[in-house]
């Protein structure tokens, strides 16, 4: 993004309390936010960073983590730890809204005996999240900002068996070259669904793109983000971004998502 502007002409990571605007106000209530989770050490440090810029950015807010698998607390744990009567807002921290959000997650509230849960929005797809991307690349290759127009883009995700999951990805990767002047942005996938990181880098340069970078379109590091890493790079690209990670961007669309639960009141069943 040439100016470094978000939505609003606000610069990526400026707190909402800048710029006359007064800070979000913290719902009521409890969030639960719901990570996939890894066996890689680094991907809980990771959420446990996300969740503490939430909080810096939001004084007040009463935010609780857990776990889809591989780490502890799994969801039920973090449920039985609030007391009755309390309000509690349920919040799936993944990028796009597949089998997890869809399935997992509804079905675990389902059987939790609790009348006061509202379940949130997945945190992607977001217009903050193209911000969050392009300055994990900035920070990996500053080259690619100073002159996109001779660098093509692979937007890397984790992938889906979900085909609207997919096509979510696609359609970001499309939206994201609308509005910047990269050579060029194709999506690509870490599993279950093609191209392949590496297959989407070898194509654009067989396309003639001068360079391409790829952009890490996973929340925390571990298995998938080093196996695009170690593809991508042995395919022939120039950078690979770090995953997203607790970046300002990502903890405001986390407040977003969690204000936007509690206006709707969308409880889930």
């Amino acid at each position: 993004m040439p100016d470094g502007a978000g939505p609003g002409g606000r610069p990526p990571g400026t707190p909402r309390s800048q710029g006359g605007c007064p800070p979000p106000r913290t719902p009521p209530g409890i969030l639960v936010a719901v990570a996939h989770g890894s066996a890689d050490p680094r991907a809980a440090a990771t959420i446990a960073e996300l969740a503490a810029a939430a909080r810096e950015r939001s004084p007040g807010l009463d935010l609780r983590t857990a776990f889809l698998g591989h780490a502890p607390p799994s969801l039920p744990q973090v449920l039985g730890t609030i007391e009755a009567g309390r309000q509690v807002t349920v919040l799936p921290l993944l990028l796009t809204a597949a089998y997890h959000s869809k399935a997992d997650i509804p079905r675990m509230l389902a059987r939790t005996p609790r009348p006061r849960v509202s379940y949130g929005a997945t945190l992607g797809p977001h217009p903050l999240l193209l911000n969050a991307m392009e300055r994990r690349l900035a920070e990996a290759d500053p080259g690619s900002l100073e002159d996109p127009a001779r660098t093509a883009v692979v937007l890397a995700a984790a992938g889906s068996s979900d085909p609207k999951a997919n096509a979510t990805i696609a359609r970001m990767a499309a939206q994201w070259q609308a509005r910047t002047r990269w050579f060029a942005v194709r999506p690509a996938y870490a599993s279950a669904a093609e191209p392949s990181p590496a297959a989407a880098v070898a194509g654009l340069l067989r396309d003639g793109a001068p360079r391409v970078v790829v952009a890490t379109y996973l929340l925390a590091p571990g298995l998938f983000a080093d196996r695009i890493r170690q593809a991508a790079l042995a395919a022939g690209a120039a950078a690979v971004s770090p995953a997203l990670g607790a970046c300002a961007e990502v903890a405001e669309v986390l407040l977003d998502r969690f204000a936007a639960a509690g206006s709707t009141r969308r409880t889930a069943a």
